[in-house]
């Protein structure tokens, strides 16, 4: 199965945001920005980005709402797990494709 499309990102991180405080967050921006990564990945940025909040919160007093600024900000500390697995993958979809198993991550990878 491939990494979710920008529709999809956007999807997860409604999902995963819902009941959260946030502000101005253009999900769709950040969907296309997160280009690779999976929803586990997603959901690691969401994470992140609410104790980089908390922790702020803390040292301010001030509670903030999770930004755009903010989940960009993250993903540039928190890379796609995806990119590793498909190099991984490939290698197995060129040495080891008996019976045509990994087919589908070879046309996916278009090789």
């Amino acid at each position: 199965m491939p990494p979710p499309d920008a529709a999809a990102r956007a999807a997860i991180l409604r999902l995963h945001l819902r009941g959260k405080p946030v502000e101005d967050l253009d999900f769709e921006s950040v969907a296309k920005k997160a280009e690779g990564f999976s929803g586990a990945d997603l959901k690691a940025v969401i994470d992140v980005t609410v104790e980089n909040k908390l922790r702020e919160a803390m040292k301010t007093g001030i509670p903030g709402p999770i930004r755009t600024k903010d989940l960009t900000a993250c993903m540039t500390s928190q890379k796609p797990t995806t990119r590793e697995w498909f190099a991984t993958a490939k290698n197995y979809a060129l040495y080891s494709n008996q019976g045509g198993a990994y087919d589908d991550i070879l046309k996916y990878l278009k090789l």
